[in-house]
């Protein structure tokens, strides 16, 4: 009877193993679909946009090309928070999270990031006639939006800022800061300079923490796709097609801003 147990038991783990990397590279690919998983922003999409006619987005294309490459179909997997996507990941919702996902700390204790593919840091953002933020000081003297569960809400905790409202949408920091709802933003570079781009009366502050880096999340279970995905990654990073992207969805600024957020 222990035999028969033991070998119960080895045939359970060896299914659960097995049942663990059902979603790396070559299941990915006998399936035929890559699945992404991400957190849509209606108001700011140079990411990811699911808006049928517009243009799909910084990663959307990156991430065609990789599939491309790979003779595989994109699926898109949208969920309703940032706070979602990690667990719908961990979950096998999907194969990678993509469209703005910072690799944070303690992130990277529970998931693999790729390489970089964008670089970040967060800034603070808020309205003209308003000074420009350029202090921690001014900072906590303001109220801070920001939306839960994302990366800058972890900056904004860290850096002891105590008037905060996490309660906005993503990508409603301009509607909030033109109502009075919020006086100050923090938010990625990347988004900020797009905002900026679209509305003339927004202005960048301080930098607040260190330079961060976007990058697509994967499971601990796929260190074939976090292979491959790194190789295709790294490569179009030294080609013109990276920068074409930056210029297309952030603006003929965007890399001088990128490498001020990087230097300072």
């Amino acid at each position: 009877m222990r035999s028969r147990s033991l070998l119960l038991a080895s045939l359970i783990a060896a299914l659960g193993a097995a049942g663990a990397r059902a979603a790396d590279l070559p299941e990915i690919k006998a399936r035929g679909t890559l699945r992404v998983l991400v957190m849509p922003d209606v108001t700011r999409p140079e990411f990811y946009s699911l808006k049928p006619g517009s243009q799909p987005g910084f990663d959307a294309e990156m991430l065609d090309g990789f599939a491309k490459l790979q003779r595989l179909k994109v699926e898109v997997v949208p969920q309703k928070g940032w706070d979602q996507l990690i667990p719908a990941l961990l979950d096998k919702k999907g194969d990678l999270i993509a469209g703005r996902f910072t690799a944070t700390e303690g992130r990277r204790k529970v998931v693999l990031f790729t390489s970089e593919v964008f670089p970040s840091r967060n800034v603070v953002i808020n309205r003209k006639p308003r000074k420009p933020v350029l202090t921690l000081e001014q900072l906590k003297a303001e109220k801070v939006g920001t939306n839960k569960g994302s990366s800058m809400a972890e900056a904004i905790a860290a850096a002891g800022v105590p008037n905060v409202d996490d309660g906005l949408a993503p990508g409603a920091y301009d509607e909030a800061l033109k109502s009075g709802r919020i006086t100050a933003a923090l938010w990625g570079v990347e988004s900020a300079i797009a905002l900026q781009k679209d509305d003339p009366e927004i202005q960048l502050g301080m930098f607040l923490g260190p330079p961060l880096s976007l990058a697509y999340a994967l499971r601990n279970d796929e260190p074939d796709l976090l292979k491959a995905l790194n190789e295709y990654i790294e490569n179009v990073r030294h080609t013109p097609t990276w920068s074409r992207l930056v210029v297309k969805y952030f603006g003929e600024a965007a890399p001088e801003i990128l490498k001020k957020a990087r230097s300072n």
